[in-house]
């Protein structure tokens, strides 16, 4: 509703007043809001991403934008987790969701409920953003895949419970192959789709070996044909990421023959179709069947020809072997001679011995003799010896008499014999020389018939004097004057 004022009506009436209410700044600014909601209550928005930013609160900010305007924008955390991509700056999107004002910044808004990207063009464009991502990750390597066994025993397969994809699968496995099929239900496309398949491929990589459930030997991942929109689930990085850390081989059959996923560079096998994929994961049982009966078959023909071939080479060996009567009759005569030859070499051998022993009889010498040779022999060799002994000791003696005569004649008892005396002190040490001596000393005087005691006399010059004196008038009477 739009009031109309007249000038005249609402003239100033001089007190500076009109007829318009007076508003405040909330409540101007709830009416806006009120009325924006109102009438934008469910919109949706194409345009470019720019400049998202998730807060610390789980909030999304962003901006859409075009050539004409930029709107904000705005995803709640419960929104966000529902989305099942995330806003990267650049994607083209088509949102939906309700506007609404803020009045803190007076600007509006636009609070996305959903989004999805705008057309197949922006698609594939992100499609190949993530595929160069994850490559450079080493996420696509060939080293990374795994052989897949030839024939397992247990296969799980993600898919579908309700789909012609299960029924297609089972019946190509029943019709090749029956095998322990284990399927793990999870939706192949809308909100929650990708999540639901990497929790199944890591759930069968959690199962134990032997446990009440059995794990599988191979994962079959598969979909049904459908739109890139309709296949994008399997294009979320969760899943791939889940396929290139499985530890159970795994084989993609997401889509038709021309339909590619990111799945299917992860996997360990990318198959064309699902029934494909049951084809890749066993073989043909009719045609194991006729292989091996083919290879019995051959197996038998082989081992009769080779053991014909062995019996024609043993008969055509054996014409060149002569008769065993004959063979055996020979060696019994030659047995037969050998033995009478040996009987009379025998008489011959020992008579020839018993020749020998009386030659070597008769040119042997007697004990008797041998024992007087060998007396004899050692009564010579005895007497030689005493006489060798006796020669040896006389010259020995007579050496000894020579040096004890040698050291008598240097030995100072001859010089006593000759008239000479030796003069000890108390200690029994022999005086050398006068200037030692003192009056009243005691000394031994040992001659050669025996030793007696002295007392020295007088002092050292007196007795020099007297010695000087004596040397120049020695008494006739004193024969050893000149000695002392």
């Amino acid at each position: 509703m739009t009031d109309i004022v007249n000038p005249e009506t609402n003239a100033d009436d001089g007190k500076g007043g009109h007829n318009l209410p007076i508003l405040s700044v909330g409540e101007i600014s709830q009416a806006v809001k009120r009325t924006v909601e109102d009438r934008f209550a469910v919109v949706r928005v194409r345009g470019e991403v720019s400049a998202p930013k998730v807060a610390a609160s789980g909030h999304c900010y962003l901006r859409l934008k075009d050539s004409d305007a930029v709107l904000d924008g705005i995803i709640w955390r419960g929104a966000m987790a529902r989305l099942g991509m995330r806003p990267e700056e650049g994607m083209e999107v088509i949102v939906t969701g309700r506007l609404t004002t803020y009045p803190g910044r007076s600007s509006y808004q636009i609070v996305i409920e959903s989004m999805e990207l705008a057309g197949e063009g922006a698609l594939l464009k992100l499609l190949e953003d993530r595929r160069r991502k994850l490559a450079a990750e080493g996420l696509f390597d060939s080293d990374r895949k795994q052989e897949i066994p030839f024939l397992p025993e247990v296969i799980g397969v993600v898919t579908s419970p309700t789909g012609a994809v299960i029924r297609d699968i089972l019946h190509r496995l029943a019709d090749r192959f029956p095998r322990h099929v284990l399927l793990w239900p999870t939706l192949v496309q809308g909100e929650g789709a990708a999540a639901q398949i990497a929790a199944a491929i890591e759930g069968f990589n959690r199962l134990d070996k032997g446990g009440s459930v059995p794990r599988p030997d191979v994962l079959i991942v598969a979909r049904g044909g459908g739109s890139l929109e309709d296949l994008w689930a399997f294009n979320e990085e969760v899943v791939v990421r889940a396929a290139a850390a499985s530890d159970i081989p795994l084989i993609s059959a997401v889509g038709h023959e021309t339909d590619t996923t990111l799945i299917d560079y992860a996997s360990d096998r990318r198959a064309p179709t699902p029934s494909a994929a049951a084809e890749m994961a066993v073989p043909v049982r009719i045609e194991l069947l006729a292989q091996v009966m083919d290879d019995g078959a051959r197996m038998v023909g082989a081992m009769n020809r080779l053991l014909g071939e062995r019996q024609t080479r043993v008969e055509s060996l054996s014409r060149g072997l002569p008769r065993l009567d004959r063979v055996v009759g020979d060696m019994a005569q030659r047995l037969d001679d050998r033995v009478e030859r040996l009987a009379n070499a025998r008489t011959s051998f020992f008579e020839r011995k018993a020749a020998d022993l009386r030659h070597l009889v008769a040119g042997m010498v007697s004990p008797k003799q041998l024992i007087g040779q060998a007396e004899a022999a050692l009564k010579s060799e005895t007497r030689a010896l005493i006489g060798g002994y006796r020669r040896a000791v006389s010259d020995a003696s007579a050496r000894l008499e020579q040096q004890r005569r040698l050291l008598e004649s240097v030995s100072y008892r001859s010089v006593l014999a000759r008239g000479f005396a030796l003069v000890t002190d108390a200690d029994a040490n022999a005086v050398t020389s006068a200037a030692t001596l003192h009056p009243g000393m005691a000394v031994s005087l040992r001659f050669h018939d025996g030793d007696v005691g002295a007392i020295v006399e007088g002092d050292a010059a007196s007795r020099k004097a007297t010695r000087t004196k004596a040397k120049k008038t020695p008494s006739e009477d004193d024969p050893q004057g000149t000695l002392l």
